[in-house]
């Protein structure tokens, strides 16, 4: 990640095969290598190995026990719609592949060649700052990820607009990782 490292508090995440894998493989590389984070959810898109030997904070330590410990204490909130995600992770998430042939997904074409239909209700799950980055969607129903699960409750927004309007729910995100929890999330909820 850009300016941090993955959780390790879960998922049987280890901090020290983490400080392995960073120190001992990636910080190796030539400064100038560009890095392009598995997921980012401010929007940032690249770094360099330089940059992040320099201004990562995680990266600061003088050795793995310092690593370890200091992962130890990041005393970091669970995450939101954990219950979804991490049993979705622990069995490698979901594909897109996977979802196309279950009817779930659209390629990128189909999705442009959807806006504006009247049978599906375009779900946006990006953050108020990745929306105010990048752009809003036409027509698109502002709902971020974090709240899913309250909008697909009953009496939540997005059960009851599909409900009143029948319109099939299609969801974006940036980078299709929360839709397709969403996905799942929906298809859960019913």
């Amino acid at each position: 990640m850009i300016r941090g490292t993955g959780r390790t508090d879960f998922q049987n995440g280890s901090a020290r095969a983490q400080y392995d894998s960073i120190f001992n493989r990636l910080l190796k590389l030539p400064d100038e290598t560009m890095v392009f984070p598995a997921h980012d959810y401010k929007g940032d898109t690249v770094s360099t190995i330089g940059q992040e030997k320099r201004y990562n904070p995680r990266l600061q330590v003088r050795s793995a026990d310092e690593y370890v410990e200091l992962m130890s204490n990041l005393k970091l909130p669970n995450p939101k719609m954990m219950d979804v995600a991490v049993p979705a992770n622990m069995h490698v998430g979901l594909h897109q592949d996977e979802l196309a042939k279950q009817g779930l997904a659209f390629t990128a074409r189909e999705a442009i060649e959807g806006l504006g239909r009247p049978d599906i209700l375009l779900v946006d799950l990006r953050e108020v700052a990745e929306r105010a980055k990048h752009g809003t969607l036409p027509g698109a129903l502002h709902a971020p990820y974090p709240s899913i699960g309250d909008s697909l409750k009953a009496g939540g927004m997005l059960r009851e607009v599909a409900t009143a309007t029948g319109r099939r729910i299609v969801f974006f995100c940036a980078y299709g990782e929360r839709s397709a929890m969403a996905v799942a999330a929906a298809k859960e909820a019913g």
